[in-house]
């Protein structure tokens, strides 16, 4: 029986689709379930399982071809197909052929061709363990880990630098998640009124709290207290106060948002990804907890939905897990206003009159100025910073 393999079918806000990698090999024998091919939208990268035990007899449709919604991409042959059974010694004889053709820049996936041009590995270099011998991420980082104990005795020696006339370039194609990303990067610099404004908190209250109650909070919650719940939750409590940080423009229209969802920005395998926490105002500090991991780990994974990206009234970013101390983040449009968080330092500080160290981290918030006035800018960023250095506030609405 014959079976046509389709593209999903692809959300409004969401034009074509491009063919990131196929699995399998025509005539490959599959399993029900098992992922056949990645096709990556603007947002998300969507997986086509097999729909019955088979194989693909005909590929309509290559890596990197630009599909659209429900477009047959390939042929599929339930069953077992008589003849095509490959014994042993074939398939050790053919092993060779498959893994160099695997092995090419074409064969790999986004998240491998991107972890070996940022080691600047060669791919004909790695052993593939993946189904057909396909070079997987762990085969990456198990080769840069043993790398330098290879290459340390050739490295020691002078004649073992290549001379200048051997240096090599390697390109890499741009997956359409990281065109859209510059894309609307470029959008929200060229086309808004965007200025940052900063100011400093004192975080040695949350840190105290998460000291003195995180054993019991993990207990009551299954998860533990981190400082996204406060943010979120002063954030949350900070716009209920200045509704133009929550609005955005509509052509000669301001739209006012009655609600309050949260991006929060997510540096994933792929690429940047701000997805949604939805009705954060009615959400516990534990709720906002389960969900910010809930999406740390499908951004990770490459299971978040268009749904998990479509909307959100503001967005959070949190570059002091990679060690930022200072930045001005960009908008994440149509919205208004961006919140950055960065690393905690202690720092000297003056208090009453005397110097104490003190865990401080700056905070920055970048607006749109079309919308939201220097007024409201300042006065929004001194309520997240009241907020977060006397937290008994979020609990009182004060």
């Amino acid at each position: 029986m014959s079976i046509e393999i389709k593209v999903p079918v692809l959300p409004e806000s969401v034009a074509d689709a491009t063919i990131a990698t196929w699995h399998v090999q025509a005539g490959e024998q599959v399993s029900r379930d098992q992922i056949l091919v990645d096709i990556e939208t603007d947002k998300v990268v969507l997986e086509v399982v097999a729909p019955e035990d088979g194989q693909i007899s005909e590929f309509l449709a290559e890596e990197g071809d630009t599909v659209l919604g429900e477009a047959v991409i390939a042929s599929f042959v339930a069953g077992a197909v008589a003849g095509q059974e490959v014994t042993k010694a074939q398939a050790e004889a053919s092993a060779p052929v498959a893994e160099a053709a695997d092995e090419s820049n074409d064969a790999l996936s986004p998240s491998v061709r991107r972890l070996i041009a940022e080691h600047n590995v060669d791919a004909s270099a790695v052993k593939g363990t993946g189904v057909g011998g396909r070079i997987t991420k762990e085969d990456v980082e198990a080769f840069v880990k043993n790398k330098p104990a290879a290459s340390a005795p050739a490295a020691a020696t002078p004649a073992a630098v290549a001379p200048l006339a051997e240096r090599s370039e390697k390109r890499v194609p741009m997956t359409r998640l990281r065109k859209t990303i510059a894309n609307r990067l470029l959008e929200a610099k060229n086309s808004t009124a965007m200025l940052t404004t900063f100011n400093e908190v004192n975080m040695k209250p949350i840190m105290d709290i998460r000291k003195q109650y995180q054993e019991i909070f993990e207990k009551r919650h299954g998860i533990r207290l981190g400082f996204m719940s406060f943010y979120v939750k002063a954030v949350t409590e900070a716009l209920k106060r200045f509704p133009e940080v929550n609005a955005s423009i509509d052509g000669d229209d301001i739209v006012y948002h009655n609600y309050f969802d949260v991006s929060i920005a997510v540096s994933t395998p792929r690429g940047l990804v701000t997805p949604v926490l939805r009705d954060t105002d009615k959400m516990s500090l534990a709720d906002i907890e389960r969900n910010v991991r809930e999406l740390a780990i499908k951004g990770r994974d490459g299971k978040l939905t268009v749904d998990d990206m479509t909307g959100g009234n503001f967005t959070v970013t949190n570059g002091g897990v990679f060690g930022s101390l200072m930045s001005t983040p960009i908008l994440n449009l149509p919205q208004s206003a961006i919140l950055g968080m960065h690393a905690i330092k202690d720092r000297p500080m003056a208090v009453n009159g005397q110097v104490e160290i003190l865990p401080m981290m700056y905070l920055a918030l970048s607006y749109d100025h079309r919308i939201v006035d220097g007024r409201e800018s300042v006065g929004y960023l001194v309520a997240i910073k009241d907020f977060l250095e006397d937290p008994t506030r979020l609990l009182l609405d004060l």
